[in-house]
């Protein structure tokens, strides 16, 4: 499967200039909206004790979160759609502040779930989407490289944010740091403020039924109708309400493509990736508790994740630089099957590693995988579906993985809570991304195939375009005889002109 062209924007994408401030704008948007809901783990403790409140209650805030982020996509494909991605990233870094210092205020975990959960939830997935979206638009033979480098903003932002948070709730306590946070969320305003439009901007054409139309519609089925010696309204009713339904699906599909589920490798992506989310964040929720479940002290079991932030923000450019590769991107698809089989093949040797060496041996090897598989999470579904498309796919494509990343921690943890043990959890995560991988691999095989297929039939058409001439042929004789015989064709011609003045009440006869 080739790149893209690029008449699928109708412009060439410049591949650099303004591009690369579009790009450190965007891992700018992406690192918030990846890493602030597991850097505001650390007030946990905090707000547990003051509301009283147990750890399940405390952790439904990052779930809201979570679960907001990754639901909102349909809604910010249609904003940017419609406005385009700059002033949406604007209006998600101000919710975003807007709900931080809001929480600042609260008195309640029920109004933390609103201000944190679902209004900076929502301010981050305007941040998310966007983001990815206008890479796309910059980028075409670079492209895997910019979503590489954009993507290497989360683990730059982990290392950051959570070191930050700690100092901030040592100076300022848990209010005076949800204020602060509000105002360094407002920089996604200065990173979507980079997002310059690019591109002709042509509106979609919107068919209506103008009055005139309707009026001109139904003229034309009074004088079929007359000809036919049949009534007039039911025929003209349909075709309008026709028409009205052809105008409002079109009116959807304006906004969100919902003809994508037609699209066979949109839907093989889309049945992939949901299988895989049920295994891959609970191992990085889980990760420090299992080092001090098998004796590991606090700090140390920190900084395995240190560890794995590290080995990302390196992996997710070099995975990129890689697959942009000549050998590598007309076959992305494979490369992306094997990087998440590989994150699964790390979590089922995990229980193996019974000492902290063999821990940190796995938080490298899982940082690796981990990079690799979001380095090109958004860089194959713009593949398969082209940059034009990929506004409305990344937000159908989101609102389905939205419940399986729900799901994935909590099914972690009650394996942990019924055979008191973390090894099994590890074996389901790994089991779910290889079974995932393996999914992937064959389908997108199948996808090649029938690809190649259809294009050697194409081809085919194009070369040997013999039955169509032929029918144009025979259509073309007919005519000539129907010209020759005309004489022998007269006198119905003139009995036909009888019958319509008839119907129009003027035949003297």
């Amino acid at each position: 499967m080739s790149p893209p062209v690029p008449s699928d924007l109708g412009y060439v994408p410049p591949d650099g200039g303004w591009g690369w401030a579009v790009v450190f704008g965007a891992s700018i948007s992406v690192g918030f909206a990846y890493t602030f809901p597991k850097a505001f783990t650390i007030y946990f403790k905090e707000l547990q004790a003051v509301y009283s409140i147990s750890y399940s209650q405390i952790a439904w805030i990052t779930s809201i979160m979570c679960a907001t982020t990754y639901g909102g996509g349909p809604i910010s494909s249609i904003l940017v759609n419609r406005y385009g991605s700059r002033p949406v990233v604007i209006f998600g870094g101000l919710l975003c502040g807007i709900g931080m210092v809001s929480a600042a205020f609260c008195t309640s975990i029920l109004q933390l779930y609103i201000c944190v959960g679902f209004i900076t939830g929502f301010g981050l997935a305007l941040n998310l989407q966007p983001s990815v979206i206008i890479i796309g638009k910059y980028f075409l033979k670079r492209r895997p490289i910019a979503n590489g480098l954009a993507m290497a903003g989360s683990p730059v932002m982990l290392c950051t944010l959570a070191p930050l948070n700690q100092f901030l709730f040592d100076n300022f306590g848990w209010r005076g740091s949800f204020l602060i946070l509000g105002a360094i969320l407002l920089h996604c305003c200065v990173a979507g403020a980079l997002f310059r439009p690019i591109g002709a901007a042509t509106p979609p054409v919107k068919p209506q039924v103008t009055g005139k139309g309707k009026d001109a519609l139904k003229e034309e089925v009074t004088e079929d109708a007359m000809e036919m010696g049949s009534p007039t309204k039911v025929p003209m009713e349909d075709k309008v309400e026709e028409e009205g339904g052809k105008a409002c699906c079109e009116k959807i599909n304006q906004y969100l493509d919902f003809s994508l589920f037609k699209h066979r490798g949109f839907l093989i992506y889309l049945i992939g990736n949901v299988l895989m989310f049920l295994g891959f964040f609970a191992p990085i929720v889980f990760l420090a508790p299992y080092a001090k479940h098998i004796g590991i002290d606090e700090y140390s079991a920190a900084f395995l994740l240190s560890i794995l932030a590290i080995v990302d923000m390196i992996a997710r450019p070099t995975t990129g630089i890689i697959a942009n590769s000549k050998w590598v991107r007309p076959q992305i698809q494979y490369f992306f099957s094997f990087s998440i089989a590989f994150n699964g093949t790390c979590h089922l040797l995990c229980p193996l590693a019974s000492g902290y060496t063999g821990l940190v041996i796995y938080a490298i090897f899982f940082g690796l995988a981990f990079g690799m598989v979001c380095a090109m999470l958004f860089e194959t579904l713009m593949d398969l579906v082209g940059a034009a498309r990929f506004t409305s796919a990344v937000g159908l494509v989101t609102i389905a993985e939205c419940c399986t990343i729900l799901l994935g921690p909590p099914i972690g943890g009650t394996l942990i809570d019924t055979f008191g043990d973390y090894k099994y959890m590890f074996i389901k995560c790994g089991a779910v991304m290889v079974l995932a991988g393996t999914f992937l691999f064959i389908m997108n095989y199948y996808n090649y195939r029938m690809l190649a297929k259809e294009e050697k039939e194409r081809k085919a058409k194009e070369e040997n375009p013999k039955p169509v001439r032929t029918e144009n042929e025979g259509r073309n004789s007919w005519n000539k005889e129907t010209t020759r015989d005309g004489p022998e064709l007269e006198p119905l011609s003139k009995e036909q002109e009888g019958l319509k003045e008839e119907v129009n009440g003027i035949n003297e006869v």
